[in-house]
């Protein structure tokens, strides 16, 4: 199983060529085979994307202007998928599957729909169909879609029935299969192995962070607040989470914590976590 790191948590540390050629070169000596690239993080991003992502913490940087190409093949990682959204899949769908061919990669994942009303169960529906749509169209081209979640798609879109199950039922195989971030399931109250086992083999890749908070001395209250933290020093079952994901026959691994590092370094963050890796995988 290969394991890799998504571009997101790089946004700070990949503004510049030199930086971003040390920061690349820190991944490949911690053990990491590759990156996870997001397409607005690798081409000029708009105003609203980088206040958007800024919001959440996770800066998009000056990324958007390197030669990434370039910059991999220089540092020897790999990519293990490419980032879209459903819009551009929808207007270009021949030309994202040409740029994830370019880095070498057969996979490109959606990430999930904003300013979208996943509690809705004729507009999830028709979202399947827009998968299955795009999945196909992207077949043609020797690229497989997977669909990343994040915890909107357990809202229930009826009593017993969630927006994410709609998803898993009305995408066909062939066109449609999944990334499946344990981190925002376990954030949404899931269980997110046993959405794991339901997932089986369309389970392509697995992002993960683990879960906790970093509080030290005496706290105001007995309730802390929980965060993503470096693999092994929260309280997700990640042991018990890696054994269905090989189960599942996963291809590769993909970190993504969130703005909560160590020293506010995402490189000394991503390094704690890869030690868990090589312990643990």
């Amino acid at each position: 199983m290969k394991t890799a790191v998504q571009q997101i948590m790089l946004g700070s540390v990949t503004s510049s060529e030199s930086q971003a050629r040390e920061t690349l070169r820190r991944i490949k000596a911690a053990g990491y085979d590759g990156l996870e690239l997001n397409r607005f993080m690798i081409h000029p991003s708009s105003l609203m994307v980088r206040l958007m992502t800024r919001a959440a913490g996770m800066p998009t940087g000056k990324g958007g202007k390197l030669d990434w190409h370039g910059l991999l093949e220089e540092s020897g990682l790999a990519v293990a998928s490419l980032h879209a959204d459903l819009g551009s899949l929808e207007r270009e769908g021949d030309a994202v599957a040409e740029e994830a061919k370019s880095f070498g990669t057969d996979k490109v994942v959606i990430t999930g729909m904003y300013r979208f009303d996943y509690s809705d169960e004729k507009t999830v529906r028709e979202l399947a169909q827009r998968l299955n749509a795009a999945g196909e169209k992207l077949k043609r081209q020797g690229i497989e879609l997977l669909y990343h979640n994040h915890n909107v798609e357990l809202l229930q879109v009826r009593p017993g029935l969630r927006a994410y199950e709609i998803l898993i039922d009305e995408t066909d195989p062939a066109f449609v299969n999944f990334e499946f971030d344990s981190y925002w399931f376990t954030d949404g109250g899931a269980d997110a192995k046993a959405w794991m086992r339901r997932l089986g083999s369309r389970m392509k890749l697995w992002h993960v962070t683990d879960r906790g908070s970093r509080q030290k001395g005496s706290a105001m209250t007995p309730i802390l607040k929980a965060d993503s933290m470096e693999l092994g020093t929260g309280n997700m079952d990640l042991a018990g989470l890696k054994d269905i994901a090989l189960q599942n026959g996963i291809e590769a691994l993909v970190l993504e914590s969130h703005k909560n590092w160590i020293d506010r370094d995402p490189v000394k963050s991503l390094e704690r976590s890869a030690k868990w890796l090589k312990e643990n995988i």
